[in-house]
């Protein structure tokens, strides 16, 4: 029975939770809260992105997620009503009105956990500071080598029709020249070019996983690279992680019990804590997978992200590999050079590439080719890039550390091996709700919910240290304020979470 209710009150959290992540800043702009909150939920239904006939969650759940009285949520519904926005029917709660014209398109951003993400993305920078995008400006050697292309490139280039499904051929060289130096000998033929990481990530999804496929990943990990595998229909096995890494024994057993199309894991840099997982560990992932025969998808979007001075970053888990294991190596320029250039890879065997270059074909024809012929120029030079970001990745890293030890001392986190962002403990707090007052102090931040479905890291928050100085120490300043408020005046009625199994 006990089990029971708290499933029942887990699943109620969530859904308020859930709700509470599609408004996004609604407490901006002047007016009570409650019309505030009416507002945004007649805008949400408007939009379609509640539906009609959608059931709300009840007063005291959403006041949970959301960090309000349930007054504030009462008059919240109670306005809805008056605008003919919702109904409520006893024994039925409260819902949105059947009748309603469905929206032609809602013009907002869908993709699960990941949505409101990339929603922010496009809805531009404004008061609020947004910590859901841990990326900083581009390198100065973006525009050194767009130089050199305008001046050496070009003219070649332009003599050709543009047109490289598979990449730039002087690119993939490079790739090849770049994975073979650091421990992975790469035939150009063994690399794909994608616009950015997450292409190839989509990419790698269609060839292996077909509807009701399962997939295994590291918990927590980025909700953006899940949802790629939750669009393909696939059910996501979450294994955790210790000190080196994803740890073997569940992930054995996963492997044992669920026989996945797919193992995905990010062994440099882990997103969101920062994790270098050890050589003995890489080797013993790779061995498990190879006894399971299950094909890995290793992201390393961070390699080169590190935070020690002497600091080398461990080859491809691909390195370790017995031959008859298929590991599939995804990297990019994004986080090591400049997100803009949007110039990601796929290194794998032969047959793979060949078909992720059709289905690239089918998706774009092919990356942009002036981007190519850019990344060509950096791709060697990328040591020397992200040796010289790192004098400032530190200096920020070392200032968020100190502002956070001296404003807010009763969080915790384990210092990363390297990334963009701390992965911050709250003592005995949901970071929803966290979440919720954080946006009314004008900061948001993306709670460990929507990056562990298990609900063991509903109390973390990923804080990337990519900001400038000033604006690192705004976001704690505004950060302390939340917790003072949270902390002196509530809630405290937020359910434990604790998951099922």
């Amino acid at each position: 029975m006990t089990v029971e209710v708290d499933r029942f009150r887990r699943e109620c959290y969530r859904r308020g939770a859930e709700l509470a992540g599609l408004l996004g800043d609604w407490t901006a702009g002047p007016g009570p809260l409650y019309r505030k909150l009416a507002d945004a939920l007649a805008r949400a239904a408007e939009e379609g992105a509640l539906r009609a006939g959608e059931r709300l969650p009840a007063e005291r759940e959403l006041a949970t997620a959301l960090a309000v009285s349930r007054a504030t949520v009462v008059g919240a519904y109670d306005e809805l009503r008056a605008r003919d926005v919702v109904e409520r029917r006893q024994g039925s709660g409260t819902r949105v009105r059947r009748g309603r014209r469905p929206p032609r398109s809602d013009g907002r951003v869908r993709g699960g956990q990941a949505g409101r993400i990339f929603q922010r993305l496009i809805d531009g920078p404004g008061p609020l500071i947004s910590l859901a995008c841990a990326a900083e400006g581009g390198a100065g050697e973006v525009a050194d080598a767009l130089d050199e292309v305008a001046a050496h490139d070009i003219g070649a280039l332009l003599g050709t029709h543009g047109y490289y499904p598979r990449g730039l051929p002087a690119l993939r060289e490079a790739i090849a020249e770049y994975h073979s130096a650091r421990g992975l000998p790469t035939h150009p033929d063994e690399v794909l070019v994608t616009t950015g990481a997450h292409q190839a990530l989509v990419l790698v999804a269609e060839v292996y996983l077909r509807r009701s496929a399962t997939v295994v990943v590291e918990s927590p990990s980025w909700p953006a690279c899940l949802d790629v595998f939750r669009a393909q229909g696939a059910e996501l096995v979450p294994v955790p992680l210790d000190g080196e890494g994803i740890d073997p024994r569940p992930l054995a057993a996963a492997l044992a019990e669920h026989e996945p199309a797919l193992l995905y894991v990010m062994p440099t840099y882990h997103n969101p804590t920062g994790l270098m997982t050890s050589e003995a560990r890489r080797r013993r992932v790779v061995e498990l997978a190879a006894k399971w025969d299950v094909p890995v998808l290793e992201d390393n979007a961070y390699a080169g992200r590190a935070l020690a001075p002497d600091a080398v970053d461990l080859p491809p888990l691909a390195a370790y590999a017995p031959p008859e294991a298929e590991v599939v190596t995804v990297e990019s320029l994004g986080k090591a050079v400049w997100g803009g250039l949007r110039v990601g890879w796929v290194r794998a065997p032969v047959e793979l590439i060949e078909r992720c270059a059709r289905r690239k074909a089918l998706a774009d024809l092919g990356t942009p080719v002036i981007d190519q012929a850019v990344a060509a120029r950096l791709v060697p030079r990328m040591g020397e890039i992200s040796r010289r970001r790192a004098v400032d990745q530190r200096e920020r890293f070392a200032l968020l550390e100190r502002l956070l030890r001296e404003r807010l001392p009763e969080w915790t986190w384990r210092r990363p091996d390297g990334g963009s962002s701390l992965w911050v403990a709250l003592p005995g707090e949901s970071a929803d709700v966290f979440a919720q007052l954080a946006l009314r102090h004008g900061v948001e931040v993306i709670p460990g919910s929507a990056m562990d479905p298990t609900g063991a890291h509903d109390n973390h928050l990923r804080i990337p240290f990519t900001h400038p100085p000033e604006v690192l120490a705004e976001v704690v300043d505004r950060l302390a304020r939340a917790w003072t408020e949270l902390r002196r005046h509530g809630p405290r009625d937020v359910p434990r979470l604790h998951p099922i199994v």
